[in-house]
């Protein structure tokens, strides 16, 4: 991140890198925690097998019609999906349920407690859990896809799920045609009786008018009877008219309204609109479907979703009681139109009868009447042969493709999606985790975020460091970040001031002890004496890094119980003496030993050039603010990315309040690895480090001023 306030707004991919960098090992546990959980999650869950069976579907091609000839439908888009709801559908699932016994086999992986399941329950059960219906684009192939904790289970309710869908395919493909073949036998055996009656007419008026020998079959050219004729003859086309248009009204009456939205696409309704408005609604009904599976009922896109399905449906419901008041309106026209035409027809014979020339009209009439009865029963009969015949051909809307087989390898849980869901989603939240840490993190990051809210020169940058005690401390690589505070500070401290400088913190375990032992110990080896007194008498630490006793110490020759020469622990590197805190118990710098330290301290300071007080955490402890009212100089030491900054400002306040002057800040345990500060001031030092383990202490002495002067 950037090193002020005002870089979170305009971060850059550098910034990111760095943050990642950073959290780098928060990002692994996390990420490690994700995949462990997912991968002990996955170990215990119930494997389920899958079953599939695979099926082609096509649409039919048309509804049987009376006095139409057939053709082939358009492709209709939602086909399929219509299809996915049936195989879905109770009619579907309750024969395989009771077929399969699956109330009581499914009871255990259900977790019923009687054993035995609903039929309800059990249906729910297997739409949610076991059955997924799926089919690739723009392809009739349907997947009966069914997931079971038996193999054999899962491919038993496979295979029954397309066997009884098959059935009712084709049940409801034949279903219109047997429906028109009924209506049509109806309508020849009316017309064959209508024909035994005319016969039975013309038998009568034979007898009547003594006309035995008269052949039926002979025509006449008379202009009057070939007028009759013409309009007999209109008056048979629009009787099949409105036979038509009676069956077409009567079948769409028939149809529960409910069932006529399933009619998308029939070429029951030619209405382009309603057809339309069909699709409309199941493209509605889809959606809804869809939001019900993702969203709570209060949604407002799902109650947007309903209001709008509801309102299409109450159009669509309009425009279909519109569609049979017109299929209503049209075969009442057609039949009112017969009644006009035979009305016509009566009225033009009994003109010509009383008009007649002879006494063979009426015999003539009902002769041809008789003709005309016998074609149209010819003619349905022959329509009939012909769909009976067409009703035998077998109708391929549906074919199944192969059989389900029990799967010998579980499909679920599968333990390599999984593996990756929880890296990608463990590294996601460690990412997401890691930014949101970072965007609410106020320590001090960095030089200049130090420099900029403090208004403090950075004296030293300290890497961070496993053991800086350890037995690599000389290296050249690790000392030189303590030379470069040695450098700095001595720049900071005016020549004749500054003898005793106390080092503090905000808060505890930030690096106090170890950082101003190891420039104590720079110090002394560069020729300036140096006395270092670990001052903080709660938890002292020198004394361990000395390896040395804690006591007697500064507690015991302010308590009084032996003087400072014999307190002093002389030696204990090259110019460095140590005095330890102390073994007197409970004992602390209150106000009563101010005046005390400060007399102690002015007794030192011609025997020592520098006096280094080591302090406990300024901020909950009272002992720093006496240390730091006694001594010349304060080094404010700041760990990276630790405390708050509001904490440090307030340690700052502290100091500044005792009117002692501040001469900079040390950062520690900056990761080597980060690429902020320490990266920044180290690049240089594996450059030297060749030449400093060959040669370059014999290239080096010390300054008046205790630096080292390199003499290349």
């Amino acid at each position: 991140m950037a090193s002020s306030s005002g870089s979170k707004e305009s971060a850059s991919l550098a910034d990111l890198a760095k943050v990642l960098r950073l959290r780098l090992p928060l990002i692994s546990l996390i990420l490690g925690l994700v995949f462990v959980t997912t991968m002990a999650v996955t170990a215990f869950l119930p494997r389920w097998y899958l079953a599939t069976t695979k099926v082609r579907v096509e649409k039919p091609e048309s509804d049987v019609k009376l006095f139409q000839a057939q053709g082939s439908s358009a492709y209709d888009p939602y086909f399929l999906q219509d299809q996915f709801k049936i195989m879905q559908n109770e009619r579907i699932i309750y024969p395989v349920i009771e077929k399969l016994g699956l109330n009581t086999r499914l009871a255990s992986a259900a977790g019923a407690a009687g054993g035995t399941l609903s039929s309800d329950l059990t249906y729910r059960y297997i739409i949610n859990k076991m059955l997924r219906v799926e089919s690739q684009r723009s392809s009739s192939l349907i997947d009966i896809n069914v997931y079971a904790q038996e193999p054999a289970l899962a491919a038993e309710i496979a295979n029954e799920i397309a066997r009884i869908y098959s059935e009712d395919r084709i049940s409801q493909a034949t279903s219109q045609q047997s429906e028109g073949i009924a209506q049509l036998r109806k309508e020849m055996a009316l017309q064959e009786d209508a024909v035994k009656r005319q016969r039975d007419a013309v038998e009568k008026l034979r007898k009547d008018l003594n006309i035995s020998g008269v052949d039926l079959n002979v025509k006449y050219s008379d202009m009057e009877i070939e007028t009759l004729r013409q309009m007999q003859n209109s008056l048979i086309a629009l009787r099949v008219d409105a036979i038509g248009r009676k069956t077409r009204w009567e079948r769409f009456r028939s149809i529960p309204v409910e069932d006529r939205i399933g009619l998308v696409n029939s070429e029951l309704i030619p209405d382009q609109n309603i057809q339309n408005l069909l699709q409309a609604y199941l493209i509605a009904d889809q959606k809804v479907t869809q939001l019900k599976a993702r969203l709570g009922e209060a949604h407002p896109d799902l109650v947007a979703s309903i209001e709008n399905r509801a309102k299409i449906k109450e159009q669509l419901e309009a425009l279909l009681r519109g569609y049979e008041s017109g299929l209503e309106n049209s075969y009442k026209e057609a039949e009112a139109r017969v009644d006009e035409l035979e009305n016509q027809l009566a009225k033009a014979k009994v003109d010509q009868i009383l008009s007649a020339r002879d006494r063979m009209r009426p015999f003539e009439e009902a002769a041809q009447r008789l003709e005309d009865e016998t074609r149209l029963y010819t003619t349905l009969r022959l329509t009939l042969r012909q769909r009976e015949i067409d009703f035998q051909v077998p109708k391929r809307t549906i074919e199944i493709l192969n059989t389900a087989e029990p799967a010998r390898r579980p499909s679920k849980p599968s333990f390599l999606l999984n593996s990756i869901a929880s890296v990608v989603f463990g590294l996601l939240l460690g990412i997401g985790v890691a930014l949101v840490m970072e965007y609410f993190d106020t320590s001090l990051r960095d030089v200049a975020d130090i420099e900029g809210r403090l208004k403090i020169p950075v004296l030293g940058v300290i890497p961070h460091n496993r053991e800086p005690m350890g037995p690599g401390k000389d290296e050249p690589e690790q000392a030189e970040p303590y030379r470069v505070l040695h450098t700095n500070l001595n720049l900071a401290v005016k020549p004749g001031e500054g003898s005793v400088l106390v080092v503090f913190s905000a808060g505890p375990a930030e690096g106090k002890s170890t950082t101003i032992c190891r420039l104590a110990h720079l110090m002394g080896a560069y020729g300036e004496r140096v006395l270092l007194v670990d001052g903080d008498l709660r938890r002292p630490a020198q004394h361990h890094l000395a390896n040395c006793p804690r006591a007697p110490g500064l507690s015991d020759v302010l308590a009084g119980k032996c003087d400072i020469d014999s307190a002093i622990r002389k030696s204990v590197a090259p110019g460095l003496d140590l005095l330890t805190s102390g073994g007197v118990p409970g004992f602390t710098l209150s106000l009563l030993f101010a005046g005390r330290l400060r007399e102690l301290l002015t007794s030192l300071r011609g025997r020592y050039d520098r006096i280094l007080l080591d302090s406990p955490p300024i901020i909950g402890v009272s002992d720093s603010s006496i240390l730091a009212g006694v001594s010349d100089g304060a080094i404010l030491l700041i760990q990276h990315r630790r405390n708050p900054a509001s904490m440090v400002l307030r340690a700052q306040q502290t100091i500044a309040a005792l009117k002692v002057p501040i001469l900079g800040a040390v950062l520690t345990q900056v990761p080597r690895g980060s690429g902020e500060d320490y990266g920044y001031y180290t690049q240089a030092y594996s450059y030297y480090r060749s030449e400093d383990s060959g040669g370059s202490h014999r290239d080096r002495k010390a300054a008046p001023n205790g630096d080292s002067l390199d003499l290349k």
